[in-house]
């Protein structure tokens, strides 16, 4: 068995994140007997134990994974509503504008609308679980087609995207601009 193997171990949870992993794929992984990789994974659980570490290691339905501890649930509510309440760059609202208003519209119809590139902000926007990908547009490539997602509804307070309000009509302005 590695010298390592309890680190190896927990970074393999670790990095498999929220879906966990088995006690089996870890000894397939490994290559070390199940029997080895379970005494670890109690170990694991043993030094996890301890009220120096704020998360935990679990086993859930066979999955091992790592979860935080109870105590600071009540602290990180408070850092995930901090978080939402971080306010939009007008290039994210400018954008979530478009979205919002001309969905389904692909990242070329947003761009020529804002005139710059925005593979970096719809990508924040998505991180953010502002906007996502409702389709592909029936045109040459099979481009992604986005929308608002529900949790940009509930940060603007809105039961759906028709309570969106109307748009100021400018085209009898920009006749009168034309002819002057």
């Amino acid at each position: 068995m590695e010298e390592n193997i309890k680190a190896i171990v927990e970074g393999l949870i670790f990095v498999n994140g929220d879906e966990g992993i088995t006690d089996d794929d870890l000894a397939k992984l490994l290559a070390t007997p199940k029997h080895e990789v379970i005494v670890v994974l109690d170990e694991l659980k043993e030094d996890y134990r301890s009220e120096q570490h704020g998360i935990e290691l679990v086993n859930y339905g066979g999955m091992y994974k790592f979860v935080s501890k109870a105590i600071i649930h009540p602290h990180a509510q408070a850092l995930f509503q901090t978080t939402k309440k971080n306010n939009l760059s007008p290039a994210a609202l400018e954008t979530l504008a478009i979205i919002a208003y001309k969905q389904p519209i692909t990242r070329v119809e947003i761009e020529e609308i804002r005139g710059v590139g925005s593979d970096a902000m719809l990508r924040r926007l998505a991180l953010r679980d502002l906007i996502m990908e409702v389709g592909r547009a029936d045109a040459p490539g099979m481009p992604i087609l986005y929308g608002v997602t529900k949790e940009f509804l509930d940060i603007f307070k809105l039961i759906s995207i028709d309570e969106l309000p109307d748009l100021p009509d400018y085209s009898d302005q920009m006749e009168m601009d034309l002819y002057e």
